[in-house]
């Protein structure tokens, strides 16, 4: 007799490390159904959020990811601009034996939620973006997210830690936060957190699109989140109001309601939009 396969919760996921092409993954994993690939923004490698547990505990399998040179991934040398990054995810799905799951992406990651949808539609069931970047639009530039204040990325910035006079610099802290800064701008330097043939290439994704825009985003400009919804067909806008760019960190509950109640409408069993 074979022990039941344990599940891990939605408050204690699975901590996973999978060989792809080039290197080791590291991921988060935990609840039970379709399976939801989160792609990170350039913050939050690395850790479960509560967006993460109110995801899972909402009935699906949700794998969280560190992008390659964030978090407690590799490096991935050869991994070296927005199309490599693409091809990356196709193989991290292979590798999970997933022909087809939910994407949702949030800031960077939504940028390559986005271009993954639009390279392969025939592997993304649905597709959430939360304040994605990606789009080049002059009359709504991006300000430098490498020169901005964290609290600029809030709405109500969470009150500062109270200073400790003898605690020395957390030295691993620093150079983890160095390393992401640097997998991103390797990323996403020249064109700045942009592709400006993107948006001419959006008509290709063929699934049910949610674009969700936090009402005070002083990164990604709501402007952009407008912009992909009108360029995607049939997709559907949403803006959560009295929030900054720090979507899932400030207002995780509220943002896992508008994707969950999006996600309960569009099941993998529905098919692929046409």
């Amino acid at each position: 007799m074979t022990d039941p396969v344990t599940v891990p919760s939605a408050d204690t996921p699975a901590e996973e490390f999978l060989e792809v092409p080039g290197g080791r993954v590291h991921m988060f994993r935990a609840g039970e159904g379709e399976p939801l690939l989160f792609l990170h923004a350039a913050g939050g490698a690395g850790a479960w959020l509560d967006f993460h547990r109110l995801l899972a505990g909402g009935g699906y399998d949700v794998i969280a990811p560190d992008h390659p040179g964030f978090g407690k991934s590799d490096d991935f040398p050869e991994v070296e601009a927005m199309d490599d990054l693409v091809y990356h995810y196709l193989d991290l799905l292979d590798a999970l034996g997933l022909e087809r799951a939910h994407v949702v992406g949030a800031s960077f990651g939504g940028w390559i939620a986005a271009e993954l949808a639009v390279a392969a539609p025939q592997r993304v069931g649905s597709l959430a973006l939360l304040s994605a970047a990606g789009l080049r639009l002059p009359e709504h530039p991006v300000p430098d997210i490498f020169l901005m204040p964290s609290a600029e990325l809030f709405h109500n910035p969470p009150p500062a830690p109270a200073p400790a006079a003898s605690a020395a610099p957390d030295i691993d802290a620093v150079l983890a936060a160095y390393r992401d800064a640097t997998a991103l701008a390797r990323f996403s330097w020249v064109p700045f957190l942009s592709n400006p043939k993107l948006e001419r290439r959006l008509r290709r994704i063929t699934a049910p699109t949610l674009v969700v825009a936090p009402s005070d985003d002083r990164l990604i400009p709501v402007a952009h989140a407008q912009r992909y919804a009108s360029r995607i067909t049939g997709a559907r806008f949403a803006e959560v109001p009295d929030c900054g760019h720090a979507m899932y960190f400030e207002r995780p509950a509220e943002f896992a309601d508008v994707v969950l109640g999006f996600l309960a409408r569009n099941g993998l069993s529905n098919g692929v939009r046409r």
